[in-house]
């Protein structure tokens, strides 16, 4: 049995939250209406896995999620507005440690709750098994059981880790990098971009599973952390070296070429692309405009399988892959289809994607 602690500050959503589960075979189901119970909850009932309202009186979901990863770190799914103000909340719970986030519907949840019901299930039950770093939050963890103040919270980029020689791409032209993540991606991403240098030479395309309210605040995010600029693809875009392209979401990001140029841009979904933006469709359109040994796919932490087939495709036309390792993935669906399909060249655990990334493009 998965153990669920929903914690929301409205009635009516604890209810209809418990009732989705309790449908469930698998889920025993207790509620909370704040962050101080949820906290107390957490010592009388020590769940599997935990949903948790951004915005709660009392305790807020941000200040309720830091106790969580500090005094009994377990698994958290944010349930957050498609809002500007529900999309920054949200990427400093990733941060902060959440596995996942789950958007409410807009206006009354009781009316939609056929479809939101699966989209929450399916998270929160990925999230039970998802893997939290060892090292998550350490320090912090640390100091609580002494009884020591938390130091300020703060961003650091990790230094690049170094790799062992790689043969680089051959050919002419220029060359590009795919990347498709889900669950767990944005912490990944800021890991596998931060350490790059503005030189870089290839441009980064990527496809992070996220509502289209959310991926502009996550490109702001990361750009402010990068030495690459980073951005979302709101409209045709030239693809320039020492820049990393964030598909916009609820569509799809693909490649194709303008008065010779490769360009990125959003694209209706089409029918056998679940995921948006897709994985899958960005390195197929990939492969239509660039060699194929002129480019590389990153395939990390994500629950399902999207971008494993195109990938797996990529490396036997001659492409370079790389899969995230099981160690460090939040949860490993997608890189994991991706090796067990043959498809991955290299599989590294998430402190080392970076420098292989650049061992593999070639210099300036």
């Amino acid at each position: 049995m998965i153990r669920l602690l929903v914690v929301d500050d409205s009635a009516l959503v604890r209810k209809l939250l418990a009732r989705v589960f309790e449908a469930e075979a698998d889920f025993e189901v207790e509620v909370a209406r704040d962050g101080l119970e949820a906290l107390e909850r957490l010592k009388t009932f020590a769940p599997d896995v935990v949903t948790l309202d951004v915005h709660m009186p009392t305790m807020d979901g941000l200040t309720c999620l830091d106790r969580i990863m500090i005094e009994r770190p377990c698994p958290v799914v944010m349930v957050s507005s498609l809002t500007a103000e529900g999309a920054e909340a949200t990427l400093e719970a990733l941060r902060l440690g959440a596995v996942d986030f789950v958007a409410k519907p807009a206006g009354a949840v009781s009316l939609r709750l056929d479809e939101f019901a699966p989209e929450v299930v399916a998270k929160v039950r990925a999230a039970a098994g998802a893997r939290l770093p060892a090292s998550l939050r350490l320090r912090d963890r640390v100091r609580h059981r002494i009884g020591g103040p938390p130091p300020p919270r703060r961003v650091r980029a990790a230094p690049p880790q170094p790799v062992t020689a790689t043969r680089r791409a051959s050919g002419g032209g220029p060359g590009l990098v795919v990347v498709g993540t889900s669950t767990g991606g944005p912490p990944a991403l800021e890991a596998l971009l931060t350490p790059l240098p503005a030189e870089f030479p290839w441009p980064i395309v990527i496809a992070q599973h996220m509502p289209r309210s959310f991926t502009g605040p996550l490109a702001r995010r990361l750009d402010s952390l990068c030495a690459l600029s980073v951005q979302e693809v709101v409209e045709p875009t030239v693809l320039r070296p020492g820049t990393a392209y964030i598909g916009r979401g609820d569509a799809d990001v693909i490649v194709t070429r303008r008065a010779g140029e490769l360009v990125a841009m959003a694209a209706p979904g089409l029918p056998g692309y679940p995921w948006r933006p897709s994985a899958d469709r960005l390195v197929r359109t990939a492969m239509e405009q660039v060699a194929a040994e002129r480019l590389v796919g990153v395939l990390m932490t994500g629950m399902g399988d999207d971008g494993a087939a195109a990938m797996a495709l990529l490396r036997s036309a001659g492409g370079r892959t790389i899969a995230e390792a099981e160690e460090t993935a939040v949860v490993w669906g997608m890189p994991g289809e991706l090796v067990k399909a043959g498809g991955a060249e290299f599989v590294e655990p998430l402190p080392r994607i970076a420098g292989r990334l650049h061992g593999l493009a070639p210099c300036p």
